[in-house]
């Protein structure tokens, strides 16, 4: 049996392993909530697309008490973490690329927002519409969705893609410099081999899908976020926070 503690300290060490991809991870989180406070609801329906074991999720309503978040994932290790660890927040088994994934969220009314952090980059193009385009249906006018992620624009502007890796790298080195922390596939490897986590880990070896087997980025440029989700139907579409190429997206649901 997972304890909540147990779960608790794995997240912990899922966060240093995050912050070795992403220096000021904290920093891209308060921009993004900060946007959500800005809507000016004391209760909004906030939903996490890729929420992973939920530290998005608990962040948000430690800020925004009255917020209910519906925090939307495909791995069932992760949810398992988050469950465990966040007995007050909704986890909800679903892969975005499957059609009909928003029918999963038991949503009541139309959503105030939808978030995510370092998960959209591995919906490939063709999918990325269709997510993009499924979560307009269930967001009111006006509505926003908030991507934090590392998205490059070398299709547009090559050189200033190049500055912005420069500028994220250089972040990196300040902050950690030779000692980073623990890599994805090492956290993954260890995760995998706690016995309390052994049914978990196995039903995540019985995926085919992200988890940790998922390698790489196969949506990375901004263009392509962007004219995804003007297609879908969001009128305005703009970088709200950045720090070399890492961004933090906002669209504003027409």
């Amino acid at each position: 049996m997972l304890t909540h503690d147990a779960a608790r300290e794995w997240i912990a060490r899922w966060d240093r392993q995050q912050e070795g991809y992403l220096p000021d991870r904290e920093e891209r989180f308060t921009a993004l909530i900060d946007a959500l406070e800005a809507l000016g609801r004391p209760d909004p329906l906030v939903i996490d697309l890729g929420c992973g074991p939920g530290s998005l999720s608990a962040r948000i309503v430690e800020r925004l008490p009255g917020a209910r978040v519906v925090s939307v994932d495909a791995d069932p290790l992760l949810l398992g973490l988050g469950r465990a660890a966040y007995p007050g927040l909704t986890f909800v088994p679903a892969d975005l690329r499957t059609p009909g994934w928003s029918d999963l969220l038991g949503l009541d009314r139309p959503a105030d927002a939808a978030v995510s952090t370092t998960a959209l980059h591995w919906i490939s193009g063709p999918d990325l519409l269709r997510v993009y385009t499924e979560l307009a249906g269930v967001l009111r006018p006006g509505g926003l969705l908030l991507n934090g992620d590392h998205l490059d624009s070398d299709d547009v502007t090559p050189e200033l893609a190049r500055l912005e890796r420069a500028v994220h790298e250089r972040e990196a080195e300040r902050v950690f410099g030779a000692e980073r922390p623990e890599d994805w596939r090492a956290w993954w490897d260890a995760v995998s081999a706690d016995p309390e986590l052994a049914e978990l880990a196995e039903l995540d070896r019985e995926r085919t899908t992200a988890g940790a087997d998922h390698h790489g980025s196969e949506s990375h440029l901004l263009s392509e976020h962007v004219e995804a989700l003007r297609a879908a139907g969001f009128r305005e579409v703009g970088t709200l926070w950045q720090r070399g190429n890492n961004r933090l997206l906002c669209a504003v649901r027409g």
